[in-house]
């Protein structure tokens, strides 16, 4: 016991003697490490990390250095007065002299960035849009008259070529299929007129849809976009162009967005030959299916591209096909979602022939469909037409809610008059749609709902027996017709 006490002692004075030694030393530092390499090696090859820069993080500095070259600024002049639309988005385009006047003659300013020796460039449609006269000024100073060789509205893209010049420094192109959101991207571009400005951010979200529903594959960013920015190119990591800068949001800061480069890259031959894009279309509006819609309808497949509503005298009438018909093939290749139809279809050219085979009624069918020139934007339906505020509904208890939080009345001739509704559109009138019901996110007051799980509701009385009957949990389809915007449409409600 002596023994193993005096041990004991023995350790503890040893540990208490090094840790008064440290502290008078002046604490703890750590040991460098000794280079087994000569002092006087020479300097590696590769680029040194800045002080302080974790390796491998991008260095935004040096892809900007490379494209800046390449990236132009686009002055555009018209005699014609400016008009704008508006919208919860803005292309962040033209810098007008007089932006409240929109009877003076349109100037503007945007970006561009050139992609070969031979003096192309790409650009946004709505930079050249109405140009008459287009000046391309480089980075190194040097300025030349632009010709717009060709332009593709629908995705707001456009090609301009400059001539007689030499030397001219390339954008590499990279692939806008790779992209992730949490990526680094960069943006150079003229906003505001502070000429070749480079913003860093990320990519926020894939194939937002912002336009055209159907077109639209948006990358969004917050890497800052402003006036002036249209046009440029978004970077990559890798110091390639897989975006062009094309819209903002006005409500908020840093949200911005861009075409994907391979959207653009692939629609270059058709600007080339004719100077615009023509794109097949067999007029129809789809939805994927959904377990929710597969439920309510029954349906015998779990995915596809159903039709929501078919054009007026459309290759798709004419071959005869019909709401809710699923499309399952394009010429025996599967369609999973509408989006992968819809770019299959736009792809091909006006004139050919696509063989569909479709679902209707949970019995396969083939239908062949010739297709038709896809009609540029606006020219489908008029989309000016306004929404006029329904009648108040009869009064009702306080503590009534209707069922869903949907009240409905009958659709009466005024309102058919006033939002010019097809006569073949029969229904109950939308009335009104409490903020806590269960369809206030896909029902909106003034849609004229024609079905329910495929049943006409000509009357309220309709309506309610087919709702009524609906148990908690249960889905409900609904078909419904948009007099803002004359579409037809299907959303999915499961009851509370």
């Amino acid at each position: 016991m002596t023994k193993r006490f005096t041990l004991i002692t023995l350790v503890l004075s040893t540990m208490v003697a090094f840790l008064v030694g440290i502290i008078i030393a002046g604490g703890v530092s750590r040991t460098p490490v000794v280079s087994s390499e000569p002092v006087n090696k020479p300097a590696s090859d590769k680029p040194r990390a800045a002080a302080g820069t974790p390796v491998g993080v991008v260095n935004f500095a040096d892809i900007a250095e490379r494209i800046n070259p390449a990236v132009v600024n686009i002055d555009s002049a018209s005699s014609r007065p400016a008009g704008r639309e508006t919208s919860r988005l803005t292309r962040p385009d033209d810098l007008l002299d007089n932006p409240r006047d929109l009877d003076t003659p349109r100037q503007g300013s945007g970006s561009g960035f050139i992609i070969d020796r031979e003096g192309y460039l790409l650009t946004n449609n709505h930079v050249i849009e109405g140009a008459e006269r287009i000046t391309v000024t480089l980075a190194d100073g040097r300025v030349f008259r632009g010709e717009v060789v060709g332009a593709d509205p629908a995705i707001d893209v456009a090609l301009v070529r400059i001539a007689n010049a030499v030397n001219l420094p390339e954008a590499p192109l990279g692939n806008s299929d790779d992209l992730r959101p949490g990526e680094w991207v960069c943006a150079i571009g003229n906003p505001l007129g502070y000429v070749h400005s480079v913003t860093v951010g990320v990519v926020s979200f894939i194939g937002r849809k912002l336009f055209d529903q159907s077109l639209d594959d948006y990358i969004q960013t917050d890497a800052a976009i402003n006036l002036g920015n249209s046009g440029g190119p978004l970077i990559n990591s890798r110091g390639e162009v897989v975006g062009i800068n094309s819209a903002i949001s006005p409500r908020a800061s840093n949200i911005g967005f861009a075409v994907p480069i391979n959207q653009a890259v692939a629609i270059l031959p058709q600007l080339k030959a004719k100077g615009r894009v023509s794109r097949g279309f067999i007029g129809v509006t789809l939805t994927d299916v959904t377990p929710g819609l597969q439920r309510a309808l029954g349906l015998s497949v779990a995915e596809g591209a159903m039709i929501q509503d078919i054009s007026p005298r459309s290759p798709a009438e004419r071959a005869g096909l019909r709401p809710y018909d699923v499309i399952m093939q394009v010429d025996s290749r599967p369609v999973v979602t509408n989006e992968e139809l819809i770019r299959d279809i736009s792809a091909r050219q006006p004139g050919s022939v696509a063989r569909l085979e479709v679902v209707r009624d949970g019995r396969r069918q083939t239908i062949q469909v010739k297709l038709a020139e896809r009609p540029a934007r606006g020219e489908e339906f008029d989309s000016s037409i306004g929404l006029e505020r329904p009648a108040r509904p009869s009064p009702r208890p306080p503590d009534a809610q209707p069922p869903l939080g949907v009240a409905v009345r009958e659709l009466d001739r005024a309102f058919v008059g006033r939002q010019e509704i097809p006569d073949n559109v029969q229904g109950v009138l939308v009335a009104r749609v409490e903020p806590t019901g269960a369809a206030h996110q896909v029902l909106r007051r003034g849609f004229v709902i024609m079905e329910v799980n495929r049943k006409p509701t000509l009357s309220v009385a309709d309506y309610e027996r087919i709702v009524g009957a609906a148990r908690p949990g249960d889905v409900l389809a609904f078909y419904y017709y948009d007099p803002a915007i004359a579409r037809r449409g299907l959303v999915t409600v499961v009851v509370d």
